[in-house]
Parts: structure tokens; sequence; C-alpha cells
């Protein structure tokens, strides 16, 4: 594949506010998720628990589906969700608090939900290349390409941000799709304890969840066993731990982006510099890695 990312960012934010008839949506096919997140990164186990590992539990958020037709299901607070057995399937994100970005070859900032590791200035992943870049963003948009699916690049050409994809052939050395018989206990988690999630529906939906609320899946996901619904209840009650007291740079600025942000769309009331001595500030200055520029 050749790619040219520079000024765009399509796949790291939602910018379904700047062309709402040509971007994509998470809400389509047979497994809705409950939330509106736009293209939210399934992790694995071993990515999950790297993130807590270094510190990054702060970062991560759950996504629960509403049922296909032939899905098994279990209530939780009265909304039946997609299901394995008697507990409910979930998958495991990067958050994406409201940055000022100008991306996919737009010059006005606005305000814009972006993955918690987009710098906003660069419109480049803080950690690219690194040993906690996800393999989705890695491998992005291989499989598209190979299921012969619309990738992100070419809705951004659609909608008049300039050459994206240049070469359409996937790369031979995939993995395999994140979804699929071999996901469970990998990148699909199945929740030990629906009882226990009362208010975490509504929470989900109106993007209010609690950092308990997220640690939890959090230890689910690295108490899992692959291939398994069985859960390590050792492993998944210190998980749970670790994640809920997190204190990263990250986690930190995702509660300062949103306290500073207007509505989803709405230009900035500051300029370019304006917007990189604030970057600077709760980004940089707090301990996040730096990214190279476009050369």
């Amino acid at each position: 594949m050749e790619l040219r990312c520079e000024g765009c960012a399509g796949c790291c934010v939602d910018w379904r506010p700047l062309a709402p008839d040509a971007a994509g949506s998470d809400r389509a096919g047979d497994r809705p998720p409950l939330d509106d997140a736009y293209d939210l990164v399934p992790l694995t186990r071993d990515e999950v628990a790297g993130f807590l590992d270094d510190g990054l539990g702060d970062v991560l958020v759950p996504r629960l589906f509403e049922p296909a037709e032939r899905d098994e299901r279990v209530a939780v607070d009265g909304t039946e969700v997609a299901a394995a057995g008697d507990r409910p399937v979930f998958m495991l994100g990067l958050r994406k608090p409201p940055k000022p970005v100008a991306p996919i070859g737009t010059d006005e900032l606005r305000w814009l939900d972006a993955c918690v590791f987009l710098d906003p200035t660069t419109l480049q992943c803080r950690i690219h290349d690194e040993d906690r870049y996800p393999r989705t963003c890695a491998t992005y948009p291989g499989q598209n390409l190979e299921l012969d699916a619309e990738t992100e690049c070419e809705r951004v050409e659609d909608a008049g941000g300039g050459d994206r994809l240049l070469d359409d052939e996937p790369p031979a050395d995939l993995p395999a799709p994140a979804f699929g018989p071999q996901a469970l206990g990998t990148t699909v988690f199945a929740y030990p304890d629906p009882d226990g999630l009362d208010g975490v529906i509504d929470r989900i939906r109106s993007d209010s969840l609690t950092d308990d609320d997220r640690a939890r899946f959090v230890g689910a996901a690295v108490g899992s066993r692959p291939g398994s619904l069985s859960v390590d209840r050792d492993r998944m009650a210190e998980a749970r731990a670790r994640a809920r007291d997190a204190d990263s740079w990250a986690g930190r600025a995702i509660g300062e982006w949103t306290d500073r942000a207007g509505a989803d769309g709405e230009p900035v009331p500051f300029d370019a510099d304006s917007q990189e001595r604030l970057v600077r500030e709760l980004e940089d200055d707090a301990g996040a890695p730096g990214t190279p520029g476009w050369d």
C-alpha cells in the first residue's frame, strides 16, 4: 500500500461534522455499537495489557453492541446487548476526546473528536511505529482492501481531501481480522458479571463512562483467555485496580481537552499559534511523545 497521510488524519478523527455524506459510520452492519465513536480501533488483549503496563490504562474505552438477529443476547439495564452465553461481548479501543484540529485538507481549526494519541498540530500519531502502536492502525487499510471494502482514504478523497490512496494493493502479511472465529478472548471479550453493570448502558450512550466503568472492562479483557469465555478472576481484579488508578499524561489531557472544547464541529476561538501553545501545555509538556513532522 502507498498512502498520502500528510494533512489528513481521516482515520484518526471524527470528521462527520465536516462532510456527513462522505464520512462513514460505525453504526452500520449487523451489530451496531451502543456508542457513537467514529472508527474505534479494536485492540488485542496483549495490546490492552501493554497500555496498562505503561500506565496508560486511562486511555481505553469499551464498546458493546446491539445483537444481530441470530445472536445470543443478555439484558443489561433493560437493554438487550450481544452476548456469548449470558455474558455481554465487548471490545476495547482508544478514547477520542475533542481536540482543535484541521483534518482532511481543511484550513479552519474545529473541535472534533480525535484519537487520544493524535498530535493536533502535526496530525501525526504520537505512538506511530512504537511498541504500543496498534496492529489495526499499522496495517490500515489493508483489511478493507483485502475485502474490497471502502477505505477512509477513499472517503476523504470523495470529500475533496486530495489523493490519499495511491496504491490499493493489500500487503501479503495481513494479520487475522479483528472479528471472526479466532477473536474470542483476543479482540472480542465477554464480561463475566453483567449484574454489576448498573447504569453502564446509559453512560455508554451519553459518553459519560466513569473511570471505574472503563476499568471494569479493561480488567475483564486482561483476565480473558484466548479462545475461551473463561476469565482469570485474580488477574481481572489486579488489572481493574491498575486501570482505575492510572493517571497518565494522556488521561489528564483527555480531561483538559474535554473541559475546553466547544460543540462538536464548532470552529475554535483561537488561531494556529494559540493551538500550538495549548497542545504544548496540555500534551508535550505533560509527557507526550513527540512526532517527527512531515518530510
